[in-house]
Parts: C-alpha cells; structure tokens; sequence
C-alpha cells in the first residue's frame, strides 16, 4: 500500500490556540444638571454593560451586567466611576458574580471610584460567590472630596451551601484603599491562598463561616454614627456575627456568617435601615 506521505515528510499540526478569555470593562462619569444627575460620559467594552432603570424622585442607579455570565480562568474585569460635583448614584449589579473553578489563572476585578465635592455614591453590588478552586484578585480604590459621601458593601460567599457546594481551596486576594482629598484614610488587604476552608474554621480568622461582608462609610458624620449602626445591627441573628467601629472620620461593619443567607438578610436590613431607603429591586430578585 503506497503511503499517504513521504516518510521524510512530518506531520504537521497547528498550535494550540491561546485560551479566550473575557475582559470587560465600563466606565461612567456623572455630572449635576439643575436638580438631576446625568450620564455625562460613557464606554463600555466587551461583556459588561452598565443599564440606568428609570427612577422616580429617588438616586439614579446604575446596574452593571456581564453578559458572560460569570469570571473564571484569567478573565478580568474593571469598573471606573466618576461622580462630578453634586451628583448622586447607587451602583448595583444585575446578580451575584460567580467566580468559577481555575485551572491556574487567577481573574481580576478592579473597581476604582472618584467623588467631587458634594458628590454621594452608595457602591452596592450584590454578593460575589467563590465556588472551589476559584482564583480572583480584587482591588477596589476611592478618592473623594472632604464633603464626598461614599458607602460600600462587599459580600462575599464560599459556594452555595443550598446545592452542597464547599469552597475547600483557591485564591482570594482583595484590596481596598480609600482617599480623602489625596490622603489614604483607609487601607485593607486580605489573602487567602491555598486551604480556604482550612484558614477560615479557624477562629482567629473566620471561626468557620461560609460568608463575610465589609460595610465601609465615608460620609461626613459617619463616625458620629457609630452608635446608631449598632442598634441597627442587633439582632444579628443565628450563625451570623457582627461588629462595628468608627475612627479616622468613617464606620467599618463586618459580618460573618456560617449561614449565608442569614447574613445577606442582616446586610440587607441594615442598609436599607441605615441609608432609610429601600434597597434596590434588583436585591429582590
């Protein structure tokens, strides 16, 4: 039988393409219009969308969407707002990210705001889920004016208890840096690297929860608030721990949880109770 090929020739075969991966990213600037605030500029760029539902008499809102439906694998994503003088935004997502299983890469989320004077941005995105083996460096950056308001809340959830889901290893790097009229009055780092489920059952860490939140205010007068924010936070409920403090002109609220629903309810309950407004429908969903 004659050969297809010479036996000098060699087969050849085509280089593994590179892995796709998505990069997202918006970016919003607000301005103050009599009474309102306007979208004064906007871009987005690959799977994140930014949509503006329609309010009546309340702050505008603004809901970022990946149509990727998730982070995994290397994919990164940023976010840049800009609340000129007088404006006003609450900055919400569609659901939950979910940040999946890597293979090595770790993805990156990168979240940076700035506040002119008078400006108030309420950052209330919903919870991120890590699910096992998942990979994700986060940085979030602020820099405000001295009369700025600016209040976040970052929950986030070790798999999903309701489908038997264990967060048992993975990378979770977040960083958090805020900046009034250029000085840094709030910087935070934490790395969890490796054994997850392991670092956090100990009870100088996490005491075995499966879920965590940050509630940071820098309003003026957050401080004086201190007070307030505790009767708020009580009752905190079974499985779920909660602490506030105040110094450096702002309020810090930690939550942990073994149940993480329970912990969503009390993060809820406080900020709708703590900004007296109702949280936005897409918390609803």
């Amino acid at each position: 039988m004659r050969p297809l090929l010479p036996a000098e020739v060699p087969l050849a075969f085509p280089p593994a393409p590179l892995r796709q991966r998505s990069h997202g990213s918006v970016r919003l600037r607000l301005a103050r219009a009599g009474a309102a605030t306007i979208v004064a500029e906007l871009s987005e760029a690959g799977p994140s969308r930014l949509r503006f539902p329609r309010m009546h008499g309340a702050d505008p809102e603004a809901v970022l969407v990946n149509t990727a439906g998730s982070i995994a694998c290397g994919d990164r994503f940023d976010v840049a707002v800009e609340a000129g003088q007088g404006a006003s935004l609450v900055f919400i997502t569609t659901a939950a990210e979910k940040i999946y299983r890597s293979d090595g890469p770790a993805s990156a989320i990168g979240n940076r705001v700035a506040l002119e004077a008078g400006a108030c941005v309420a950052w209330l995105p919903q919870e991120t889920i890590l699910y096992d083996r998942a990979r994700l460096e986060r940085r979030f950056e602020a820099d405000i004016a001295p009369d700025a308001a600016l209040l976040v809340c970052e929950i986030v959830l070790f798999g999903r208890a309701a489908r038997g889901e264990t967060l048992r290893e993975g990378l979770l790097h977040d960083r958090w840096s805020v900046r009034r009229a250029g000085r840094l009055v709030y910087a935070d780092a934490l790395r969890l690297d490796g054994p997850i489920a392991g670092l956090f059952a100990r009870a100088a860490i996490g005491g075995g929860a499966r879920a965590f939140a940050s509630i940071l205010d820098f309003a003026p007068g957050a401080e004086g608030r201190l007070d307030e924010a505790r009767a708020l936070l009580e009752p905190a409920g079974d499985g779920v721990e909660a602490g506030a403090s105040a110094w450096n002109g702002h309020l810090a609220i930690r939550l942990l949880g073994r149940d993480a629903d329970g912990l969503r309810r009390l993060a809820a309950r406080f900020l709708a109770a703590y900004r007296r407004a109702p949280l936005p429908r897409v918390w609803q969903c």
